[in-house]
């Protein structure tokens, strides 16, 4: 399940993302962009909020992971920064769409989130991946 997902200049400050408990056999996926040209000034800006478990998912949360997007279209654009990831958040942060489709284009960032779905020790290492450190 993507639950922010499309083509669109978005900027998300100072809100709280509650992941809900997927169907059988699904992941939780934050964000699915769809930047198809890379001309596009579109892309998907997460700042000061909270990522987090719902209700439904927070007693069986053990069972699923989530992630904070995967690239639905060739030149997908997310940027995580100074938000707080809840320990639902997978260690790999981020999810393949199909095979290594969009690992090179994407463009995916970090920037001084928080929580225990923060590390980045054990984040992808795709090639569009960036951790920004200042």
């Amino acid at each position: 399940v993507d639950f922010i997902f499309g083509n669109a200049a978005v900027v998300l400050q100072k809100c709280t993302m509650f992941a809900r408990k997927p169907l059988p056999n699904s992941k939780i996926t934050v964000t699915a962009q769809g930047r198809k040209d890379p001309n596009q000034n579109t892309g998907i800006s997460i700042h000061d909020c909270r990522v987090t478990a719902a209700a439904d998912l927070a007693p069986v949360k053990g069972l699923y992971r989530a992630y904070l997007g995967r690239p639905w279209k060739l030149y997908s654009r997310t940027v995580y920064l100074q938000t707080f990831l809840d320990d639902i958040i997978d260690p790999a942060g981020w999810l393949e769409w199909y095979g290594d489709f969009a690992l090179d284009t994407l463009f995916y960032g970090e920037y001084m989130n928080s929580g225990p779905g923060a590390g980045l020790a054990r984040r992808v290492t795709w090639p569009g991946y960036r951790i920004f450190k200042a």
